[in-house]
Parts: C-alpha cells; sequence; structure tokens
C-alpha cells in the first residue's frame, strides 16, 4: 500500500516511494514516500507560514487541542499498537503500554500548557532599579524541526509534538526510516482536532534529504533529535545558531549492593535488560553486583530470561521478537563474539535463532569490550562482579557516556553518595536505570546529549524568554 505524506492538513503524493519492511516477518507492509528536498523546503514554508496563528492561540485552546490528541488515542489504542508491532516488532504487551504512555505524555503536555508563565523580576533590588517593574514572558521560538528515532515511533514523538504545542510553535516531524506508519496515524489524528492546518506536517524520507534541510533551513528555529551520537554531533555542528537538544546514546549502569531482597530485584533487572529487544536508550546494559550476591543474582537472573517468551511482536504473550533490522543484529552478534573471544563468558544466549536474537548475560567482561563501552542497543547485558560500591560507581563512570544510572542498596549513605557521585543526567535509588516516567526531567551529560526531555523542562527549551521592563517615573 502506497502512503502519502502529511502537509499543510494535506495527504501529498510522492514521485518516489521506498519498501518498508516488517522486521520480523521480512514481508512488505507499505511503501513510504521519500520527499525531496523542494518537498521538505514547502513543509518548512507552510510552518512557518503558519507560526503566527499558532501562536495566538491561548493556552486553553493549546491544552484542548492536546487533550484531544490524547483522547482519540484512547480510543484508538489497539490499531496504534498494532501499528507499532507490525512496523517496529515491538512485542504487543509493550506497545500498549508505549500507547499508554503516550496518552500520559499528551496530558501532561496539555496540563503544562496552562501553567507557562515567566516570572516578576525584583527590579528594586538593585541601585538603579527603583520605580522600575519588571517581568519575564515565555513565547514560542516558531518552527521546529522533531527527528525521531524507531524504538518510541508515538511516545518519543510525542515528547517533541507536545511540547512543541503547548508552547505555540508548529512543528515539521521526520520520523525514522523504519517506523513512518506511526507518525502518519497521528496525523490522522491531528487532523481531526482543531490544530491550524500547517501547524504539524509529516514528512518521510532519507535523513540525508529530510534531516538535513531541517537542520539547515533558517526558518527553523530549533531541532529536536533523539538518535544516535554521531548524528546528533553532525546536528549541532550543522545547525548554526538554532537552538538544539540532543538524546543521545546510552551504556546504563546499575549497582545492586550487598543485604537486598534479589526477589524483587531480579524481575526488574530482566525487564530492563531485555523490553523490546534491549532497543531502549536506558536499557539496563551494565549489571555491577557486589561478590556476596554476585553468585546467587546470576543463577536467579539467568532462570527468569530463559523464561522469557520470544516469537511475533502481535502475539499477546511474546516477550521477545526480532530487532529492528538483520544488520543490527549481525552487528549484535559480532559483539558478543568479540567479548567471547576477549575472556567473557557467555552465560545464556548469544546467537541468533528463527530470525531474533536471543536474550543474552556476559560475564567477566573487559570495560573497553564494544558489548560494555557501546551502546550496545540489543538484548544483551553484562554483569561484572564488584567488592565494593566505589568500584561500581568508578565503572559506571567510566564510559562517554551519562544517561541514566540506578543502584539497590538497603544503606541511605550509600545511596546518597551514589546519587552525588554518578555522572549522570538521573539517578535512581532502588530501581533500575530503564524506569523513566514522561513528566520527569530527562536528559543526560557527555556524549549523552544535551538539554532535557520531560514536558515541562522541553516546554522551556522550545520557548524564548523576553523581558519587559517598565519605567514608572
Amino acid at each position: 500500500m502506497k502512503k502519502q505524506y502529511y502537509v499543510n492538513g494535506e495527504w501529498k503524493t510522492a514521485e518516489k516511494f521506498a519498501d518498508l519492511h516488517s522486521p520480523y516477518s521480512n514481508e512488505v507492509i507499505a511503501q513510504i514516500p521519500q520527499a525531496t528536498r523542494e518537498e521538505v523546503e514547502q513543509a518548512i514554508d507552510i510552518a512557518y507560514n503558519t507560526r503566527q496563528q499558532m501562536a495566538q492561540l491561548t493556552a486553553y485552546e493549546r491544552a484542548a487541542i492536546l487533550e484531544h490528541i490524547a483522547q482519540l488515542l484512547i480510543e484508538n489504542r489497539r490499531n496504534a499498537a498494532e501499528i507499532i508491532s507490525l512496523e517496529a516488532a515491538k512485542p504487543m504487551k509493550f506497545a500498549l503500554g508505549e500507547i499508554d504512555r503516550t496518552v500520559e505524555t499528551y496530558k501532561f503536555a496539555a496540563e503544562e500548557a496552562k501553567r507557562l508563565t515567566g516570572e516578576m523580576i525584583p527590579m528594586d533590588a538593585a541601585k538603579n532599579g527603583a520605580n522600575r517593574f519588571g517581568y519575564t514572558i515565555e513565547q514560542p521560538l516558531g518552527v521546529i524541526g522533531a527527528i525521531t528515532p524507531f524504538n518510541f515511533p508515538q511516545n518519543l514523538v510525542a515528547h517533541k509534538v507536545g511540547p512543541a504545542i503547548a508552547a505555540g510553535n508548529t512543528i515539521v516531524l521526520k520520523p525514522a526510516s523504519q517506523t513512518p506508519l506511526s507518525a502518519l496515524f497521528l496525523a490522522e489524528l491531528i487532523d481531526q482536532t482543531a490544530l491550524p492546518k500547517g501547524a504539524f506536517n509529516v514528512i518521510t524520507g532519507s535523513g540525508r534529504t529530510v534531516g538535513d534541510t531541517l537542520v539547515t533551513s533558517e526558518k527553523v528555529k530549533m531541532i529536536t533529535f533523539t538518535g544516535s551520537p554521531s548524528v546528533g554531533i553532525g546536528i549541532r555542528n550543522k545547525a548554526g545558531l538554532k537552538k538544539v537538544a540532543l538524546e543521545l546514546g546510552s551504556n546504563a549502569g546499575l549497582i545492586i549492593d550487598k543485604n537486598v531482597d534479589l526477589s524483587q530485584i531480579v524481575p526488574k533487572c530482566v525487564t530492563g535488560a531485555f523490553s523490546n529487544q534491549g532497543q531502549v536508550c536506558i536499557s539496563l546494559q551494565r549489571t555491577y553486583v557486589m561478590d556476596e550476591l554476585f553468585d546467587e543474582f546470576m543463577e536467579q537472573f539467568a532462570a527468569a530470561a530463559t523464561q522469557l517468551v520470544i516469537g511475533s511482536p502481535l502475539a499477546e504473550t511474546t516477550d521477545i521478537s526480532a530487532m529492528i533490522n538483520p544488520d543490527e543484529q549481525e552487528r549484535a552478534l559480532s559483539w558478543v563474539q568479540e567479548a567471547a573471544q576477549n575472556g567473557a563468558e557467555i552465560v545464556i544466549g548469544g546467537k541468533i535463532e528463527n530470525g531474533v536474537f536471543l536474550p543474552t548475560i556476559l560475564t567477566n567482561v573487559a570495560p573497553t569490550l564494544n558489548v560494555s563501552c557501546q551502546e550496545v542497543f540489543a538484548p544483551i547485558v553484562v554483569v561484572n562482579r564488584i567488592s565494593s560500591v566505589e568500584d561500581g560507581i568508578a565503572a559506571i563512570n567510566d564510559s562517554n557516556y551519562g544517561l541514566q544510572a540506578g543502584i539497590f542498596t538497603n544503606d541511605i549513605q550509600t545511596a546518597f553518595k551514589a546519587s552525588k557521585e554518578f555522572e549522570v543526567g538521573g539517578v535512581m535509588i532502588n530501581d533500575i536505570p530503564t524506569y523513566r516516567v514522561d513528566q520527569m526531567p530527562y536528559g543526560g551529560v557527555k556524549e549523552s546529549g544535551t538539554g532535557k526531555e520531560g514536558l515541562k523542562y522541553a516546554i522551556h527549551e522550545m520557548t524564548e524568554t523576553k523581558l519587559v521592563v517598565w519605567n514608572q517615573n
């Protein structure tokens, strides 16, 4: 089925198309339009010309539009989840969970739209500030260029579209090449709302054409991107003076201290390491377990991981399905083989069966190997021994990334120590680093990116603070 892209409230036909294959069955599920640079520029022009109309919407009107999007997603929950499972091979239970989170995300955006305020400035606190009245207002930037990844094709889109609408901006969205159907379905829903035509546009095609045009356009005032560090750094280098928010890679780490209840921890670790085939920015990739608990943890962890159900993403019982494409699976396999050749032990998995990369646990892994120091983005987790929490903190910080980290401990001083010393954007105490709810600030340090997502925080990224001072003399 040939799809169309969405610009100015209309469905547009392209001259060129690319086949979209199911990652699990490899069948062609759609033909996706491949926009030209001229078509991208037209979409940008439409968004640019609509920016004043969008900026004039009241907070009430913007909130109502976002609430309507949330309600439409509730009404179309099953359909939206099936699209995710089909195009991304995300098991249905996780796809349904993503839609539920996406509904929350738009609802949070609606609430924050009503809370977007500036602040009073105490002008008379300065020697020369007497008889002056000052305040700030938050104004929309204009056109937001949003570039999104495949792993959460509705919720990560919502983390860009929601705050953009809440702040009064217009959007040109470039979804991941493997998951455009979710973005086009969102366009069908938004088309039913009162959002001004031209305020939301979806352009599909290659990153080189669509992405580069968005990044270099003078009419686009901000780029918000989630993806790989190499692409993110390239965007930052090309973007000039426009705002850039980057949510990039991670190899999230976890410490398991002594004297904790493993029966409560192991199920969380299984979820953190293997949900969505490990294709999560904060997937649990590196686990450091105190000597006293290491053997017991490994036994319980491996036993639980081998119980995961492998199969079609459309089946309700499936826990693990195919990764996003065969090349990624082969890349992950080569990293496991490299680790094994350098002394690592494959506890379970480490191979591909029936087109699915099996859940894999490695131990005795050197920190310089790819499965440890790079973002593995696969159902692979490293578990190593430590003799002290200090060793675990040092190991987690020995990384080019710093998105989130976690620690399980019953010692409050240890928890405070970790919270201060972890070099990351978010610390989870007595939880896995994979934990996220959508209103919290979310963003990393080092090569994990710049800027913060989370509705309140992203909205402020997407506005300009203007100062107004009245001289009362």
